[in-house]
């Protein structure tokens, strides 16, 4: 059977949330029905627009616009602070509820995630129905809605759940991609920023379609790697197979949003070093090692992207993990404004699990000798008594990969 995969994305998440939790308290408008957005607090660099209302939208508020600039477009407008608790919360109870349905399930952020129908396909007479089912249940059960994007391939998912909302249902099979995609301005295509769209307006390129039949040799020689994924995007070209994650320990990782955006390679490398430190202390504490090191990237348009690489050794090793991270940071980087970064390890071991050690030259993953085990340990220590900063890896910051 054809491969066939939902895209679940809530609508106005945090807004919906925060909408449902006030009237719950008594409140008499719910925020949904009036411009409203969720903003946060600007002394924390979170003074941005977080979610809006579809009243919101209609006085031109835009995701990620400062709060001010909201305001003076509806003076009236009602803003919110985040509950990031509370959506965690609400978040939890989702993917549980999603999970009971099919076990296939990848959480990709805190409102939206995959599904590989195909294994209960069987149940339903048509995705479509399943996927109003879904939809009407989980509106029933929590009180919010989501539209749910159907394809066979994941990137269309995503696309097709981000068509006209709330509360909707929506396909993009590789077939339909002429009718419903190539019209459509390249901003609707998914990982296609605001910098991308302009380079590609340069070579005349104004719509997905325009961009689908270029010749993608002319677009990496301007936009690189990234150029190439958008090219694939646009034409339906993606394998990637949805990746369910155990309901146990998933992983170890951390992830912060920078002070101000990073602008070059040297910014992105040191936010990575002290990420890199975190989780490997966060490891070995947890006496465990990890297979695969993950990387996310939010840029300042609020766009994110990540990339995973799996290990030839399992580590704990701040060092090993941060060289992994780098690697994986340029090939994704696009070059815009980077607002957050994150590492993330998973496929963890005990630490005390035997090391299977290869023929071959494992270069930076190779399991650490237990000189390095020493010195890891004494760093934990002085960490631990000082505090974090005590003392930084001044030779990691000087053999950047």
């Amino acid at each position: 059977m054809e491969q066939i995969i939902f895209h679940i994305d809530v609508n106005s998440a945090f807004l919906s949330w925060s909408a449902l939790e006030k009237l719950k308290a008594g409140e008499t408008t719910d925020l949904r029905t009036i411009p409203s957005i969720i903003g946060g607090d600007t002394a924390k660099r979170h003074g941005v627009v977080l979610a809006k209302s579809i009243p919101a939208k209609a006085y031109g508020i835009r995701t990620g616009e400062p709060v001010s600039d909201a305001l003076k477009k509806c003076p009236f407008l009602v803003s919110c602070p985040p509950d990031h608790k509370l959506y965690s919360e609400k978040s939890k109870l989702l993917m549980t509820y999603l999970s009971d349905i099919c076990p296939d399930i990848e959480q990709v952020s805190v409102d939206e995630c995959y599904m590989d129908f195909t294994s209960i396909a069987f149940r339903y007479p048509d995705p479509a129905t399943a996927a109003r089912l879904i939809k009407d249940g989980i509106r029933d059960a929590f009180g919010f809605t989501v539209n749910v994007g159907i394809s066979d391939k994941k990137v269309l998912a995503k696309m097709a759940s981000d068509f006209r909302k709330p509360d909707l249902v929506h396909t993009l099979y590789s077939h339909e991609i002429e009718k419903k995609l190539w019209h459509l301005p390249l901003s609707a295509l998914f990982m296609c920023g605001r910098s991308s769209v302009e380079a590609l307006h340069n070579l005349g390129i104004l719509t997905i379609g325009d961009l689908a039949k270029s010749d993608p040799q002319i677009i990496v020689s301007h936009l690189k790697s990234h150029g190439k994924m958008l090219w694939e995007f646009a034409n339906g070209i993606d394998d990637s197979r949805v990746v369910p994650i155990p309901s146990e320990a998933k992983g170890i990782g951390n992830s912060t949003t920078l002070s101000k955006d990073a602008l070059t390679v040297e910014e992105i490398r040191k936010c990575l070093l002290e990420l890199s430190e975190s989780v490997a202390l966060r490891l070995r504490k947890a006496h465990m090692r990890a297979f695969m090191v993950s990387v996310e990237i939010k840029y300042s348009s609020f766009q994110t992207a990540s990339h995973q690489t799996t290990l030839q050794a399992a580590t704990n090793d701040s060092g090993t993990i941060y060289h992994a991270a780098c690697r994986l940071a340029a090939e994704l980087w696009t070059g815009a404004p980077v607002r957050l970064l994150g590492i993330r390890t998973s496929r963890l071991e005990d630490e005390d699990a035997p090391m299977q050690l290869s023929l071959f030259d494992l270069g930076e993953e190779k399991p650490l000798s237990e000189k390095q085990k020493s010195l890891n340990e004494a760093l934990d220590k002085i960490r631990s008594k000082y505090g974090k900063n005590a003392v930084v890896r001044g030779t990691l910051l000087k053999n950047d990969p």
